[in-house]
């Protein structure tokens, strides 16, 4: 049973209580993680601050001095769990009033990123300079990646009874834990289970490359996968056919933005990459939205004109 906690107590030893009560079970490892270091952190910063003292002021010196080390979204991603703690301990009596009120978010300045995504052109580039031999590399997972727009784990965790050829269908129904031990672990959300419709080059090239694997096993994984490494790969790639230098996860960016700008709804978009919904397809893709907006803004203008 756990400890009855007063105002009195250290706000680190509340968290960890907090994320004991209600996170363990209910959240994926990998955000299990985040939690834990955030826990970390507090008890880095802020290892006397008492329940009682946890005030605006207080609040705000932690995040500054969180902020010291990190860059602003990091910051704020700190500031979304702290919060929620912190008003279950406000509903409880433990702090008198809301202490993340007007909370100001900083950080430090972000790093250069890598490249989003490739246009058109520079994906076609990268295609037709992988190298695809008649067995399984990472080149066919970055193809397949590029085709399908899915997840580094979702790609790790296709084995061949996940592909229905006849039907040119991909299943997207596990991943890979790539980060842990290895083995099969759930989906991301429950969107995230899906069909994902295949061309039927990919599913003639795939069809080949799996017809003798084991139906039931990783076709991508054999031993410890690291993404980096996978990325190595995609970076070199890059370089050889002088395009923009992206990553694994750009390459999905990829694959939603040149469907977007295909025409294809956002709806459609979101379900095809297993968005929990189209609210974080329209986050993710902002800017590529308001570009076709503005494209929809001339086509109305020019269309208005003509009604003379």
């Amino acid at each position: 049973m756990s400890k009855q906690i007063t105002k009195e107590d250290y706000f680190h030893v509340y968290y960890k209580q907090w994320i004991h009560v209600y996170k363990e079970g209910a959240i994926r490892d990998v955000t299990m993680k985040k939690y834990l270091m955030t826990l970390k952190w507090i008890q880095e910063l802020a290892p006397d601050l008492r329940l009682c003292d946890v005030t605006r002021i207080s609040y705000q010196q932690l995040l500054n001095d969180y902020a010291l080390h990190h860059e602003r979204v990091t910051t704020m991603d700190f500031h979304h769990q702290l919060k929620g703690a912190i008003m279950d301990a406000v509903d409880d009596g433990l702090i008198d009033r809301d202490p993340t009120r007007k909370a100001i978010i900083k950080g430090k300045p972000p790093r250069n990123k890598k490249n989003k995504y490739l246009n058109h052109f520079e994906l076609q580039t990268l295609i037709a300079n992988l190298d695809l031999p008649n067995h399984i590399n990472w080149d066919w997972l970055i193809l397949l990646t590029a085709k399908t727009g899915i997840r580094f784990s979702e790609a790790l965790g296709i084995t061949p009874e996940d592909f229905d050829f006849p039907h040119q269908i991909l299943s997207i129904n596990k991943t890979w834990d790539y980060k842990g031990e290895g083995g099969f672990l759930p989906t991301k959300n429950r969107s995230s289970v899906r069909k994902v419709q295949l061309d039927w080059q990919t599913v003639i090239q795939f069809s080949q490359l799996t017809k003798d694997l084991p139906t039931d096993q990783p076709i991508f994984v054999a031993g410890k996968v690291y993404n980096s490494t996978v990325n190595d790969v995609l970076e070199r790639r890059c370089k050889s056919c002088n395009i923009p230098i992206i990553t694994l996860h750009g390459l999905r960016h990829t694959h939603a933005s040149l469907l977007l700008f295909a025409g294809v709804s956002i709806a459609s978009v979101a379900r095809r990459l297993g968005h929990s919904s189209m609210t974080t397809t329209q986050k993710t893709y902002l800017h590529i939205i308001q570009e076709l907006e503005n494209q929809d803004l001339d086509l109305i203008m020019r269309s208005l004109s003509g009604l003379n």
